[in-house]
């Protein structure tokens, strides 16, 4: 059993009515600021600063300056490196903290929080390693086109504007951050107005390893903001996370100017559970991923594809799996899905769920507040059967604990209906069969395929096919887009290369 630590707010976030700009606290030009809500109780949390347009100018100037005249990008790698080690120990110090605020803003277990932010430090350790593995410099001898030698340079892509969403912002905010300032570029980070914690969180331990002024700037701040970051002409790359339709959006204005871009979106990843595999062992493994940050997760598998004969039998599994969570406040050890984000998302959940129903599909669990909670923004574990894949909450995102159970008639029918959607983040194939499971994982159209059970593991990389996004993050994948190469055709070595 988890422990719980006592912490008031003042313990968490020590300057949260600011911002943090050029290496300073500064006050919000409008003087404004924004509440969090405590999902499960639904009083204040924190009260933030609130950026505005002025204040993203503010940041984008800074990051700039430091970029173009500043030491950070001047350094080398293995220096740069040396601030992420620092970095990464300051997390690990904080995952007490980090786990405290995590479910205040969003609604994630404490026991989830306190176990993601326990790896926190470790992706600053990966992306330290590059500093000594990733070719930074590489070089060609004889190039066909002529000249001695042909220097392969890979250098900062510049200023960044990184935006995270609310669901897992302490996670995604790390793997923009570290390999941007591994790359030598400079960040300006939007936080979400739900979630804002991870950019005050940052912003301390940049000040406590005595990042550069300039080199990492935070904003929380809404909407107008935010795509003023999109805009900004002295921005040269946005990372950003979220939904499919403000994806798109930050696509069409980044390709005005041909800013760099990368987009993690949206998904409605299938669990694929073929005839061999054990349907109560898929139930338990499927249910207990489903209630992850209460479904609030890009990546979950909420489609569940299987064969028609087997339909009702994994329905039922699923059903008694999800009637075993309990739902309820998150800092409670037995609790096993808390609330959902905000009044809004609760609300949406509801309306795709009935919009389900009438649309023909059964329920087979749940769908509905639990009965025994009258405050916070919660909702049961849901199970609805017998969907056609062209249904609503067979297409679009949900992002709450909804399981759409789909029939299939064979394997093949099983692959095709999970290639049937706009997204590709993510899959996972259920068989006992190694072989089968390699020769079904290689056909479905996702980023990750898992075996037996939800994977991802974005130290690796992370990212998805068709509407799912562009480009990857985590791991060395998620390092070359802070990147840019330029080829240097040289008649001579210079110095420090010659033997």
């Amino acid at each position: 059993m988890i422990a719980v630590p006592e912490a008031d707010v003042k313990d968490l976030l020590t300057n949260p009515l600011s911002l943090f700009i050029d290496g300073k606290w500064v006050d919000p030009v409008s003087g404004g600021s924004i509440d969090v809500i405590d999902p499960s109780t639904e009083q204040l949390f924190v009260s933030v600063g609130e950026g505005t347009e002025q204040d993203i100018d503010r940041a984008v100037a800074a990051a700039r300056t430091a970029f173009d005249h500043g030491s950070w990008p001047r350094l080398t790698p293995a220096e740069r490196a040396g601030y992420l080690r620092e970095m990464g120990k300051l997390l690990y110090e904080r995952a007490d903290q980090i786990a405290q605020i995590w479910p205040r803003e969003m609604g994630s277990t404490y026991a989830i929080a306190h176990a993601f932010a326990g790896t926190l430090g470790g992706i600053y350790e990966d992306y330290a390693g590059y500093a000594d593995t990733f070719p930074f410099e590489e070089r060609i001898d004889h190039p066909p086109a002529g000249g001695a030698h042909a220097l392969v340079v890979r250098e900062p892509v510049g200023v960044v504007g990184a935006i995270v969403p609310w669901n897992a912002p302490f996670q995604i905010a790390q793997f923009k951050i570290a390999p941007a300032l591994l790359a030598g570029c400079t960040v300006v980070l939007k936080t979400s107005p739900e979630a804002p914690g991870v950019g005050y969180v940052m912003a301390e331990i940049a000040a406590a390893v005595g990042l550069p002024p300039g080199v990492l700037n935070v904003v929380t701040a809404d909407r107008g903001p935010s795509e003023r970051l999109v805009r900004h002409p002295d921005v040269d790359k946005i990372t950003f996370t979220g939904s499919l339709a403000v994806g798109k959006s930050i696509a069409r204005v980044a390709a005005d100017r041909i800013a760099r871009l990368t987009l993690e979106l949206g998904g409605k990843s299938a669990a694929v559970v073929l005839d061999d595999y054990e349907v109560e062992s898929a139930a338990a493994s499927i249910a207990g991923a489903a209630c992850l940050l209460t479904g609030q997760v890009c990546s979950s598998l909420t489609r569940i594809i299987v064969s028609r004969s087997r339909h009702d039998d994994l329905t039922d599994a699923l059903s008694a799996q999800m009637a075993g969570i309990t739902v309820g406040d998150p800092f409670d050890p037995a609790t096993g899905i808390g609330p959902l984000v905000t009044r809004k998302q609760l609300h949406r959940v509801e309306e795709l769920t009935n919009r389900g129903l009438a649309e023909g599909a059964k329920l087979a669990f749940g769908g509905k507040r639990p009965a025994h909670l009258s405050r916070g923004f919660f909702f049961e574990p849901t199970v609805l059967a017998n969907i056609d894949n062209n249904a609503t909450v067979a297409r679009e995102e949900i992002f709450g604990p909804v399981l759409a159970v789909i029939p299939a008639d064979n394997e093949d029918h099983a692959v095709a209906l999970a290639n049937d959607t706009i997204f590709g983040l993510n899959n996972s194939v259920f068989t006992n069969d190694a072989d089968r499971a390699y020769t079904v994982a290689r056909q479905l159209r996702s980023g990750t395929v898992g075996h037996n059970a939800f994977r991802s593991d974005m130290r690796i990389g992370f990212g998805g096919f068709k509407q799912s996004g562009l480009g990857r993050e985590g791991g060395v994948d998620g390092l070359r887009p802070f990147l840019e190469n330029k080829t240097f055709i040289v008649d001579e070595l210079p110095s420090h290369l010659k033997p």
